[in-house]
């Protein structure tokens, strides 16, 4: 099916539940974390520095904007908003939200908040739209 077939926008939204996961795995990995930290890793976190705790916090950041990319997702799709538009705008948040993380892990904090500033204008523009419906 096209761009107008719904799941994709339900796919956009697990994938943009598991990059979390992905930027933990990786911000574990380079922080150096062992079996035995597993007994408390937000403590073994909260140490790291430099890549680590870089990964760690787009870990954290994309946790924070799941609520408000999933809300404006269902509302559009609820308001009946064409789907290819749902669709277009979903798949961009999610490859900006990975951009963005690769941004923050790599240290380009210029290019991170751009990056950041655009994943936000998906939901935003959803939103709007669902709004004019």
């Amino acid at each position: 099916m096209g761009l107008e077939h719904f799941g994709i926008a339900i796919y956009a939204m697990l994938m943009a539940g598991l990059l979390p996961l992905g930027f933990s795995l990786l911000a574990k990995l380079a922080g150096g974390f062992r079996f035995a930290d597993n007994a408390n890793p937000r403590a073994f976190l909260a140490r790291t520095e430099g890549m680590a705790a870089r990964a760690h916090a787009a870990e954290k950041n994309s946790y924070e904007t799941l609520p408000f990319f999933f809300a404006a997702i269902l509302m559009a799709q609820y308001m009946v908003v064409p789907q290819a538009v749902i669709n277009k705008l979903a798949l961009a948040y999610v490859l900006l939200r990975v951009l963005y993380g690769l941004a923050y892990v790599l240290n380009f904090p210029a290019l991170r908040s751009i990056l950041w500033t655009l994943a936000l204008a998906c939901p935003v523009l959803l939103l709007v739209i669902s709004a004019q419906s």
